[in-house]
């Protein structure tokens, strides 16, 4: 099995989603629902990096930025009336990149989400992304000063030729002048983001950006592999690409269990003790999304509005939204059946290192997930099961990107492969 299929970061995936038909009301699709998460989604960039697949635009002018805060406050005030409840646990602004806005922009933000959606964001767990061009001490001060208790910021490589191989032209002075600004606003958790696979990238100057990164101590890291086609990048060395990625991967998660973190998951890292707990549960709650490329979650429903990654696609969405005056219905997503309820517990569940609780699956079902899933066999050197938890094993979480994928459903699949990307 090849270790690099796909991200699961969530499931299914946006490109399984479609059309709606007829498209539900929201009041109808939340009647019963537990919201959970509130996520805000800005979509602008100064820059769209090479390896980025998001939904973002670059360059976007203020009277277009004004217009898309116009057009979240409405969206805002109807999810608020469709809800039972807003008993939220925990809540993030992502994107692009939500301090592409000014810090008068983040003001009106942090404003109209806790107007609208009766929240005090000051009191949950808040989760805001961040760029080494826009964190600077005026946009900083502003998440400070409201409660920001999270800060996420990609760097990917403090290697300034990796950087530049990754179109990712940032200056390393600047990166460092934003680090060190986010360590003096005083919020408690600095993410850092770091990429392997990057052209030219050797193990040496991985584990220089790792040791760079924690100089600043963070209190959580992010390590991705670079998805970008065979024989480019560190295919170009000789060797198999994947076993070159797997290689990174390995180098750079022993180097950090022995700088004292711990695992959660492939990706993420974290230092013991540090602030982390939301209360928040994937696998039982939902979430509400705000933005237009912001997905929702109910049990029974994901919903979202189009999905593109294409400069043209993106911006005609984002025209659209803007002008938008009704949003009281889902428009596309995909309708989960008991089956599928079962396999996203277990997905979410088991690419965390803490993996699947067989006591939570059976109170949720009401049967056990290795009856569910006879797949889980094929996985039997990967797994570790017991009585209470079927977790992954170290190598099992180095092939979480071809594990999730291939719990996927064979409808996911199809969807999946009949999407046509624009």
């Amino acid at each position: 099995m090849r270790p690099y299929e796909s991200y699961v970061y969530a499931y299914p995936h946006k490109t399984a989603y479609r059309p709606l038909d007829p498209r539900p009301r929201l009041k109808e699709v939340w009647a019963g629902e537990r919201p959970g998460a509130l996520y805000v989604h800005i979509p602008f960039c100064e820059m769209r990096c090479g390896f980025c697949n998001l939904f973002t635009r670059t360059g976007a002018p203020e009277e277009l930025v004004t217009a898309y805060l116009d057009a979240l406050e409405r969206q805002a005030e109807q999810a608020r009336e469709a809800l039972q409840e807003t008993g939220f646990a925990t809540a993030a602004f992502g994107g692009g990149t939500p301090t592409y806005l000014s810090a008068r922009e983040l003001t009106r933000l942090f404003d109209l989400t806790e107007r609208t959606m009766g929240v005090d964001l000051a009191r949950l767990p808040l989760s805001v992304e961040t760029s080494p061009a826009t964190a600077t001490p005026d946009r900083l001060s502003v998440l400070a000063e409201r409660g920001t208790s999270r800060i996420s910021i990609g760097v990917q490589s403090f290697v300034p030729e990796e950087a530049r191989s990754a179109v990712r032209p940032q200056k390393r002075a600047e990166v460092d002048a934003a680090l060190d600004t986010i360590r003096a606003s005083g919020v408690p958790v600095l993410n850092i983001d770091l990429i392997y696979g990057i052209d030219g990238q050797t193990p040496r100057s991985w584990l220089y950006s790792l040791d760079t990164a924690l100089g600043w101590r963070p209190e959580e890291l992010y390590l991705y592999p670079l998805y970008v086609r065979p024989l480019t990048g560190l295919g170009k060395q000789g060797r198999a690409w994947d076993d070159q990625r797997l290689e990174l991967y390995r180098t750079g998660r022993d180097h950090l269990l022995a700088a004292g973190y711990e695992q959660v998951s492939m990706r993420m890292f974290r230092l013991p003790g540090s602030p982390g707990s939301t209360g928040y549960c994937c696998q039982t709650d939902g979430m509400v999304g705000l933005g237009c490329g912001a997905r929702s979650y109910t049990s029974a429903l994901h919903y979202s509005f189009d999905y593109a990654v294409g400069a043209r696609h993106v911006r005609s969405i984002i025209d659209d939204y803007v002008t938008r005056t009704d949003f009281t219905t889902a428009n596309v997503g995909f309708a989960l059946s008991p089956t599928e309820r079962r396999r996203r517990h277990l997905i979410q569940s088991l690419l965390q290192a803490e993996g699947l609780s067989r006591r939570l699956y059976a109170d949720q079902f009401g049967t056990d997930a290795l009856a569910d899933f006879p797949l889980l066999d094929s996985f039997g050197e990967w797994l570790t099961v017991t009585d209470t938890a079927v977790t992954l094993t170290p190598d099992g979480l180095a092939y979480s990107d071809a594990i999730g994928p291939a719990l996927f459903s064979p409808r996911v699949r199809q969807l999946m492969d009949g999407y046509q990307a624009c």
